[in-house]
């Protein structure tokens, strides 16, 4: 059912189909996946930016099925591990806002470099925790990243994971230096240099710096769905536009057995980076 429905969508497109997909070791042993159209290019490209906690597959594999809609419709794409995560090198005690922001800029770097991708039509794509990372890239880079689509973003660093983790978890890291955490689908460590690395960046300025277009996607019932508003105010280009998925929650029913809302979102960010790149 789930891969029927996805054809439907890509169906829906001039589509060249996948020409497969390449696991990658990038600078500072990132584990990545290229997934590439077939033909000879130069293609669009997207970076996909996991969230905290997961992979480069995310949860429910929503990035593989969007790697092979984007492919099926003449875009490429890479989606890597950040460090500590999935099959990467490092410490994912070591994890910081300013670690994530520099692997993503590896991926980019990455992905430019790729022969039959054109780098002067690059998009990229963040998911809950990855949406700032999305947004922060595109800041940093604004000549580079022609389009920004985030999924269930995080707005605001320090309030969502001071509502995420509690303000205990902040003291213990600040007392002992480490603190072990319960995120529901995994477990794991963050040190004292995570929590204060939060207090550092702020999303609505980096989203200030960045004039080109921008996309948030949202659940109906997500609960940060309260940063649209200000999202949308604070992007400083003039092609930006905001998606409520109807009847979805923050991660769209990923686990369900249809998946009709994860496709819905799959469907809507491949339209638009048609639309953009």
């Amino acid at each position: 059912m789930r891969r029927s429905v996805l054809l439907v969508i890509a169906l829906c497109f001039a589509s060249p189909s996948l020409a497969g997909e390449t696991d990658l070791t990038l600078d500072r042993g990132i584990a990545a996946t290229l997934s590439m159209p077939e033909g000879e290019g130069p293609f669009p490209a997207v970076l996909l930016l996991h969230g905290l906690g997961a992979d480069r597959h995310e949860i429910g594999n929503i990035y593989v099925d969007s790697a092979e809609i984007l492919a099926e419709n003449g875009i490429a794409s890479l989606r890597f591990d950040f460090r500590g995560f999935g099959k990467s090198s490092g410490d994912t005690g070591a994890f910081t806002l300013d670690r994530q922001n520099e692997d993503a800029l590896i991926g980019l770097e990455a992905l430019m470099s790729t022969k039959g991708v054109d780098p002067e039509r690059i998009g990229t794509v963040g998911f809950s925790f990855g949406g700032g990372a999305a947004i922060e890239l595109a800041a940093a880079r604004p000549q580079t990243i022609k389009s920004v689509v985030v999924w269930s973003p995080v707005g605001d660093y320090v309030a969502d994971m001071l509502d995420s983790l509690g303000q205990k978890a902040f003291d213990r890291a600040a007392e002992e230096g480490i603190v072990g955490l319960d995120l529901g689908w995994r477990t794991m460590a963050l040190k004292k240099d995570f929590f204060d690395s939060l207090f550092a960046h702020d999303l609505l300025e980096a989203l200030a710096a960045y004039p080109g277009p921008f996309m948030m996607i949202n659940g109906e019932d997500d609960f940060y769905r309260q940063y649209v508003t200000p999202m949308m105010e604070a992007a400083a280009g003039t092609d930006k536009k905001a998606l409520a998925i109807e009847g979805a929650d923050h991660i769209y029913h990923v686990y369900t057995p249809s998946r009709s809302k994860a496709v819905e979102v799959i469907e809507a960010t491949v339209q638009r980076f048609r639309e953009t790149l």
